[in-house]
């Protein structure tokens, strides 16, 4: 039925996906703060390894810092510094569960009937550049100078602002 040639980039693309996949069913089924984030952050390596297949080493590098280390850092560091009770309820999910399974499995029928139905149009390959994250860097500092600057202080300015609001909160 279907010819598929069992290729490295294949091989790990089905990984990729049972990463993602994996990382945000855990995600939303884990009841644990900290077990969620060690999932999302599967989900952005998953995400990373994926532009990796795609030849966009910059955005994979970008995911993996900026995503799966900053912003995983930055939720363990909130769930820390937040107060909460350790209360485990038990929620009664039967028929919430049977009704999300059977709208899942309804979901992937329909996305796999029209992507088979669907006729892609054969376009010109893109000219690949030989170093993309060079040319990026070059775009980045010569077309768009402002625009970066502009962003560059205004996580400063949020970098200050959080420390005054936690420095006032620790003053009271």
């Amino acid at each position: 039925m279907f010819n598929i040639e069992w290729t490295g980039e294949y091989i790990a693309f089905i990984v990729f996906s049972a990463v993602i996949i994996s990382g945000a069913v855990f995600m939303i089924n884990f009841t644990k703060v900290v077990h969620m984030v060690v999932s999302l952050a599967a989900v952005f390596i998953g995400i990373a390894g994926m532009f990796v297949l795609l030849n966009a080493e910059f955005l994979a590098f970008v995911q993996v810092l900026v995503y799966a280390g900053a912003v995983s850092i930055l939720m363990i560091f909130g769930i820390m510094m937040t107060k909460h009770k350790e209360s485990e309820t038990e929620s009664k999910r039967g028929l919430h569960s049977l009704l999300v399974g059977i709208g899942a499995v309804a979901l992937f029928g329909i996305l796999f009937y029209a992507i088979r139905q669907t006729e892609f149009p054969q376009e010109q390959p893109l000219q690949a550049v030989e170093d993309n994250t060079l040319e990026i860097g070059k775009l980045l500092f010569t077309g768009y100078v402002v625009p970066f600057e502009i962003i560059s202080v205004l996580l400063t300015v949020a970098f200050i602002g959080s420390i005054v609001l936690a420095k006032k909160e620790a003053n009271e």
